[in-house]
């Protein structure tokens, strides 16, 4: 049995696919798997961190606006998708003859999945956020299963008898902790526990209300706070906390430029305060935790938005947008949720109830129903 995998662009994209073949190579130890990405991307770390074979193709997206630089990059998309990457990817199809292709996301999948219907190959393609990519809008009436990760999805999508709601599916290393016990591994005391983030590079409006959050957690006491800046906003975030007039306390303050024990932090949090990324949202539900999401403005067809509101429908989050987000918004947001622990327990149990903690399984299931089960024990 033999498997390839494209996915590009952001960990969204490329975390479902690594966790698709875990559960592949779990359950099917002998097969086969490659993985096709750029050469340059995320997915090319990512991808050999976790052991897997990977093969560069260089190819780019397209810009949606009409800038003479925008047009000058959309023609370089265009002849690699139609020239150069599209012979690149069909050789490496021939030579390595898999049974299927599986695309997570970003214009690597489109690019590959494309390639693959016109070799009759078997293909999925799995949509992780609620508001599909272009590559999913492509690919829906071409590849053989359309995995969504939520059924706000369908509605985005012109044509849906092939779409199935499978979840977004999570490694499996994962390992979720009792919140008490992942406070303890973190050192910090009992009581109420904020995380906030912004995402790797960090964010500007979220750094500074978070300060002045941080600020009013002081005079109210007893409250533990895990904050990541940034891998650029160290200089910004001590500077908004001194404008605050906020101390950093050790005893019950965590403040990093990049979290490293992410689900530990998760368990271990009482709120959180972050964007929507698709695999953001899988893991508050996954772990089951309430949260104030503040969507990332610029994300392509503003679908983090799209993220949020699924969970915020669900009752399991509170929605401020970008633009909207105020130090004295954020801290009335946060008082009001502090104040009303049945409100928060509540979000946090609609947050759980929004989990599909087995998608890595229902997508192997679908998996095998469209090869057949033989197909994996050859």
């Amino acid at each position: 049995m033999k498997a390839v995998f494209a996915a590009g662009g952001t960990a969204g994209h490329i975390n479902p696919a690594l966790a698709i073949a875990d559960k592949m190579k779990s359950l099917f130890p002998e097969t086969e798997i490659l993985f096709i990405g750029t050469p340059s991307g995320m997915e090319a770390r990512l991808v050999a961190k976790a052991g897997y074979e990977f093969r560069a193709v260089e190819m780019a997206g397209f810009q949606r606006s009409l800038s003479v630089k925008s047009i000058m990059k959309n023609a370089k998309a265009m002849y690699y998708y139609c020239v150069s990457a599209k012979m690149q990817v069909r050789r490496i199809l021939k030579e390595f003859q898999p049974d299927i292709v599986i695309g997570t996301g970003g214009y690597v999948t489109g690019t590959v999945l494309s390639q693959a219907v016109a070799l009759k190959i078997k293909t999925v393609t799995h949509e992780s956020n609620s508001y599909p990519g272009m590559a999913t809008k492509m690919l829906a009436k071409k590849a053989d299963k359309v995995l969504l990760a939520t059924e706000d999805a369908k509605k985005h999508l012109s044509c849906t008898d092939r779409c199935i709601v499978t979840g977004n599916p999570l490694r499996t290393n994962i390992q979720i902790e009792e919140r008490k016990a992942a406070r303890e591994r973190l050192g910090l005391p009992e009581g109420f526990t904020v995380l906030s983030f912004g995402g790797s590079l960090g964010a500007n409006r979220i750094t500074d209300a978070v300060a002045a959050l941080i600020a009013w957690e002081g005079k109210q006491g007893g409250i533990n706070h895990i904050h990541s800046y940034g891998g650029n906003g160290r200089e910004r975030f001590y500077s908004a906390l001194a404008e605050c007039g906020a101390q950093e306390d050790k005893t019950r303050h965590i403040f990093r430029d990049y979290i490293d024990n992410m689900y530990t932090c998760i368990c271990a949090a009482d709120l959180i305060i972050s964007r929507a990324g698709a695999m953001t949202i899988t893991e508050l539900t996954a772990i089951g935790r309430p949260a104030i999401l503040v969507p990332y403005p610029n994300a392509a067809e503003n679908h983090q938005y799209y993220n949020a509101l699924t969970l915020s429908n669900a009752g399991a989050a509170v929605i401020v947008e970008d633009k909207e987000l105020t130090k004295e918004l954020l801290v009335q947001e946060v008082s009001e949720l502090y104040a009303d622990r049945a409100r928060l327990t509540q979000m946090e149990q609609n947050a759980k109830n929004s989990a599909k903690n087995n998608a890595a399984d229902v997508i192997m299931s679908e998996i095998i129903d469209l090869l057949g089960e033989e197909r994996f024990t050859k």
